[in-house]
């Protein structure tokens, strides 16, 4: 018997249309490292690449529709640039632009024949053109996605300013494009963009929009700068309304941030990262994940060099693909200098990095120790004159003064706060620092009742002025919590000088009071207490001319002793104390 020899069947080749091809060989390049990428770029790669082999071999209930992607490529060519070098020109997606709307357009669900994304989240550093394409989807969902179908985008963000961007981008691409000038498809009333065939309807939301937003039915929302939303309160409207839709999408683009305890970090950050990780078993098939960032370690330390220029493509995929924007990235680099704040912004806003509040810090704590007066103590001051740093908080919580003083080119800083008595346990508790131990140690005057006694600081800086033959020439005080206490003051004969707590009054002596400490110009009294505030104090930076404030609100714990040494650092900096008026006790 002769045996039949069977041939092996040959796996059908797959027809790949040139655009699908396009899109295998870019994620290939970026798994393979060819095009330089951050881990979670290649993850989201390697997700389409697995994606579409199991969709071939029919083990998928989605398939990869080139056809939808195209039709919103076509839907593109539509409009032009509005800004920039390239302002009137046909607006043509860079390659990972493509890639991002190709996942959230393409995939479909096989036996509905709806799409199979519907929430989408791509971090990547600014200037990548976030807002142009928040403004192509939205208008698309708005009259090409369903023209006849009613629907309602809503751009948002964290300011009715921001959210303005996106729809103000897609009002200026309509009344650009040859396609819709004086054809009668759209009209603008009421802030609104209203296309007419379906009644549909685009607008950016408001605050006022989020105490009335149950009665929202969103087709499709984009979030911009979700890294500066507090809370999830309109993410979770937006959310909720779109249950209705049989197709919804809510799009969030982001920058990386510095508010950790926000819910964009905090609970979606941590979400996408399982999402696009390999080695977690956490499978959201609804949810498409693109990020393009510095790369880190568990612990969010920096594995990537900045000084590096090669790396900066990882997390600016638009920016790095062209000179001018290389060169951009090149300007902001070299602007850094020695600036703390703008090193954190450069990260941030430029490298698309998290950063811990410890990465953040106003002051380098080892030279802040290195300043303290140690076991020799501070110097005599005996008829030398000084300014009065005060901040007075709220009654219940921490009140602070200090005596400023130069002599010979330096700063010499004496400290000391106050708290009632009956909330210094709660406050141990909440702050978890030793109050009761500072006190009996001098640092800190725990006085009687619920309330801090303004008066009792007053005598105590009187009190310590003529114990120490002390000439204060003035008083420097943050006016809020403290208008009783300088009319006082100045009943006294005390000169008063309010200090406005904004970057006109204040980010010059916040930035020269640390640069004085990282050159050894200020000695202070090594309080335990103002070290412990200075570890906690965030200089925030409040404006583009790169204007710094320290920030109670963004910073972890008290900084109160810290905020009543820079009132006096402002007052040392704006007149030769020594020859101003100076009261002998």
């Amino acid at each position: 018997m002769i045996e039949k020899k069977v041939k092996k069947k040959r796996a059908k080749k797959v027809q790949r249309p040139a655009l699908l091809k396009k899109l295998i060989s870019y994620s290939k390049n970026i798994v393979s490292g060819k095009i330089i990428a951050c881990q979670k770029h290649k993850w989201a790669c390697d997700r389409f690449l697995k994606d579409i082999k199991k969709s071939e071999s029919g083990k998928s209930p989605y398939r990869f529709d080139v056809e939808k992607v195209q039709r919103f490529l076509d839907w593109v060519s539509m409009f032009s640039h509005t800004k920039g070098v390239l302002a009137g020109k046909t607006i043509e997606l860079g390659i990972v632009q493509l890639f991002v709307v190709a996942n959230v357009y393409g995939w479909i669900n096989v036996s509905t024949g709806f799409r199979r994304f519907t929430k989408a989240y791509w971090q990547v550093a600014r200037k990548n053109g976030k807002s142009q394409l928040l403004a192509l989807i939205s208008l698309y969902e708005l009259m090409a996605l369903n023209p006849v179908e009613t629907m309602e985008v809503y751009c948002t963000a964290t300011k009715k300013d921001q959210a303005d961007i996106v729809y103000n981008e897609a009002l200026q691409m309509l009344s650009k494009s040859t396609f819709f000038k004086n054809k009668g498809i759209y009209e603008v009333a009421n802030k609104k963009i209203i296309h007419k065939k379906s009644f549909s309807v685009m607008r950016s939301l408001s605050k006022e929009d989020r105490k009335k937003g149950d009665g929202l039915n969103p087709q499709a929302a984009t979030i911009d700068e979700y890294m500066a939303a507090e809370t999830s309160e309109m993410y979770d409207i937006l959310d909720s309304g779109m249950v209705a839709r049989t197709q919804p999408l809510l799009f969030i683009i982001t920058t990386a941030g510095f508010e950790l305890q926000n819910p964009c970090y905090r609970i979606e950050y941590q979400l996408i990262s399982k999402i696009l990780n390999p080695d977690v078993a956490l499978d959201m098939e609804h949810y498409f994940v693109m990020v393009n960032e510095l790369d880190t370690d568990n612990e969010g330390k920096l594995l990537d060099d900045i000084n590096d220029k090669t790396v900066w493509e990882k997390s600016n995929p638009v920016v790095y693909s062209y000179p001018a924007g290389r060169k951009f990235l090149a300007d902001r680099y070299s602007e850094m200098g020695e600036s703390e704040e703008k090193k954190r912004n450069f990260l941030t806003k430029h490298m698309n990095v998290w950063l811990q509040l410890s990465q953040m810090g106003y002051m380098d704590m080892a030279l802040w120790a290195a300043c303290g007066c140690g076991s020799e103590g501070m110097p005599d001051f005996t008829n030398k004159s000084c300014v009065i740093g005060v901040d007075i908080s709220a009654k219940k919580d921490l009140t602070s003064v200090d005596f400023e003083f130069k002599e010979d080119g330096r700063y010499y800083v004496f400290t000391h706060s106050f708290m009632p008595e009956e909330t210094v346990f709660q406050k141990e508790k909440t702050d978890k620092v030793p109050y009761r131990a500072w006190a009996e140690a001098g640092y800190v005057s725990i006085l009687p009742g619920r309330a801090v006694d303004q008066r009792k600081v007053k005598e105590y800086v009187y009190d310590k002025c003529k114990e120490k033959t002390w000439h204060r020439t003035e008083w420097a005080l943050d006016p809020w919590n403290a208008s009783q206490f300088g009319l006082e003051l100045e009943e006294d004969g005390e000169t008063v000088n309010e200090i406005r707590q904004g970057p006109k009054t204040l980010c010059e002596p916040t930035k020269d009071f640390r640069i004085q400490v990282y050159t050894d110009m200020v000695v202070h009294d090594d309080s335990p207490l103002v070290s412990w505030a200075m570890s906690n104090a965030i200089a925030d930076v409040v404006d583009r001319n790169e204007n710094i404030l320290l920030s109670k609100r963004k910073s972890p714990q008290r900084i109160d002793p810290v905020a009543c040494i820079m009132n006096s650092h402002s007052r040392m900096l704006a007149e030769e104390v020594n020859g101003g008026r100076v009261l002998v006790l």
